[in-house]
């Protein structure tokens, strides 16, 4: 093995080292919250919402995911596991959850609700799709919650819905990051981890104004493919 070669394996080990150590200590859902709170302030919101969004989405498995913690979305036809989220209005996540895909939307929802109603109290209106039954309207309520269930269009093609489309922007942004595109990771907490950073990230880069250059831009320097 080549001195490069060590030092990479060196250096991934310890970066694997702290995810985590980071992840079973709470450090890094600790840190997304952080820099939600500074992003809401930023945008001029108070750091505790009072409405949000809820919705689901199922991503494609990668071979080392165990047939145990995956499913078939019978109806987006995927093989793998599903992100339950809910958004606040700016699309920042305020609780996540990761499960085969073949959990029903409703049944992931109620349990993000109970974690919603557990930290974010203050949350009294909930946006969900045609997706959910009306028992979540239900158990919404049991939490002091009114959760309005936005019906899709029958217009063709991509349409974004009232008060909906903020979450859908918000699986845009984590399908930006390779580790996300297809999950990866062997346990589902690890997939509900990688969600977290991959906000962190975003949520850094907003407050910073820091930009990412992409292959895209065009460079002077030879050695820099384009």
């Amino acid at each position: 093995m080549s001195s490069r070669s060590r030092t990479w394996t060196a250096t991934t080990g310890r970066a694997n080292d702290y995810y985590a150590k980071w992840e079973a200590d709470g450090t890094g859902q600790q840190v997304h919250d952080l820099l939600r709170d500074k992003t809401r302030r930023a945008q001029g919101r108070s750091t505790e919402p009072t409405a949000a969004v809820i919705d689901a989405q199922s991503a494609k498995t990668s071979a080392n995911v165990a047939e145990g913690s995956q499913g078939i979305d019978a109806g987006k036809k995927i093989k793998g596991r599903k992100r339950h989220l809910i958004t606040d209005t700016l699309g920042l996540v305020l609780a996540v959850l990761v499960t085969a895909a073949n959990v029903h939307d409703t049944n992931g929802g109620k349990q993000l609700l109970d974690d919603l109603a557990a930290h974010h109290p203050s949350v009294t209106k909930v946006c969900a799709d045609g997706g959910y039954q009306s028992s979540i309207v239900n158990h919404g309520a049991g939490h002091g919650s009114d959760v309005e269930v936005v019906p899709r269009t029958r217009v063709k093609g991509f349409e974004p819905l009232p008060k909906r489309w903020v979450i859908e922007r918000a699986f845009g942004w984590l399908m930006q990051h390779r580790r996300l595109v297809r999950n990866y990771e062997a346990l589902p907490q690890q997939s509900r981890t990688m969600i977290h950073w991959a906000m962190a990230n975003k949520m850094s880069c907003e407050l910073t104004g820091e930009s990412v250059p992409t292959w895209r831009i065009e460079t002077d320097n030879p050695a820099i493919p384009i």
